[in-house]
């Protein structure tokens, strides 16, 4: 596994550049997430979590908000729903606007043991609900998540494929490798290597390594902040990424009371 994830990112370096606008596209709502990678963890039945993000880049210049929706249908199956809106593009003539609407589900079916890790897939369909200069004219995708931990680190591999519907575009994949590092009761490092096929043309176009913490305010509320920087001159070239969630109903940690009787 180790060997074919340091292929994986090595074939991606060497491959020529070609860029397109950075669409948001399906994501994964936190906490149930890396920052961009997906995790096999979903919301426990009847939970629902409300995720509203806000991420600025640079060259070229994107300002966007992205709101989360996840609800656990079942304690292994969740339904997301998100929704990107771009507030400037600077390099559009049509500078804001909603991207496409995106709902799916995803379904753990092989819960983590102590050998082996938690494997779920995921179905989703995007709508044609965007700016026609962040639409895709909707489309249909999936993928398959794998997570794992290890002591104080959990891992997580995604590939995920979309077939956009609009005239031009192609099939786009994304191979997004995340981990979480426990520093605290309440709190994670968070680091990310995302890359995906160009949307436009058949070669990648996107290469990112993130970096990020995330903090567990209350018992139902979560922020985390995270940073990304391109790899072999790819574009966006910086990102910063700020989000606040919350998972309701929160859930209270249940202090046990010792009491010892002396005669």
């Amino acid at each position: 596994m180790k060997r074919l994830v340091i292929l994986s990112i090595f074939i991606l370096l060497l491959t020529p550049c070609a860029y397109a606008f950075d669409r948001k596209g399906f994501s994964p709502t936190a906490p149930f997430s890396v920052i961009s990678t997906f995790s096999a963890d979903s919301p426990k039945q009847n939970q629902v979590a409300i995720d509203l993000g806000f991420e600025l880049t640079n060259d070229p210049d994107i300002k966007r908000i992205n709101l989360n929706i996840s609800y656990g249908l079942t304690n292994n199956v969740e339904i997301i729903a998100n929704l990107p809106y771009n507030l400037s593009y600077h390099n559009s003539l049509n500078g804001n606007g909603p991207e496409d609407i995106n709902l799916g589900f995803k379904h753990r079916i092989i819960d983590e043991t102590t050998y082996l890790p938690a494997f779920a897939y995921m179905l989703y369909v995007s709508g044609d609900f965007g700016n026609e200069e962040f639409s895709t004219e909707g489309g249909i995708g999936g993928g398959f998540i794998v997570t794992k931990k290890v002591g104080p680190v959990k891992a997580h591999g995604n590939i995920i494929y979309f077939r956009p519907e609009k005239q031009g575009l192609k099939e786009t994949w994304n191979m997004n490798f995340g981990s979480e590092l426990k520093v605290s009761y309440n709190s994670s490092i968070l680091f990310e290597i995302i890359g995906r096929k160009a949307i436009d043309k058949n070669k990648i176009d996107f290469i990112e390594w993130r970096l990020g913490y995330r903090v567990k305010v209350t018992d139902f509320s979560y922020t985390t902040v995270s940073t990304g920087f391109d790899i072999k001159n790819r574009t966006p070239d910086i990102r910063f990424m700020f989000g606040i969630s919350v998972v309701l109903p929160g859930e209270k940690n249940k202090i046990k009371r010792i009491v010892e009787y002396v005669e």
